[in-house]
């Protein structure tokens, strides 16, 4: 299982809660303590998403665990 696989459904989540929010990811990486650069590698699986950062993720989005955890949306 390769970082992208491992990173799903958080990254693919966050990133259409981002575009729908109309949300600057630059905004969201720094509410969750992260540079800009850093959220784009978890999210475009060049870095593992470990729990503590779906954590910080999902208290910077503002949405629960199970919206970002969502695997029903995805296809």
């Amino acid at each position: 299982m390769n970082i992208e696989e491992r990173n799903q459904p958080v990254a693919y989540n966050a990133s259409k809660i981002i575009e729908s929010m109309g949300l600057k990811k630059k905004a969201v990486a720094e509410k969750a303590g992260y540079s800009e650069q850093m959220l784009s590698d978890m999210l475009n699986g060049r870095k593992v998403i470990r729990i503590v950062d779906a954590v910080r993720i999902r208290d910077a989005l503002g949405v629960d665990s199970n919206t970002l955890f969502d695997t029903e949306g995805r296809r």
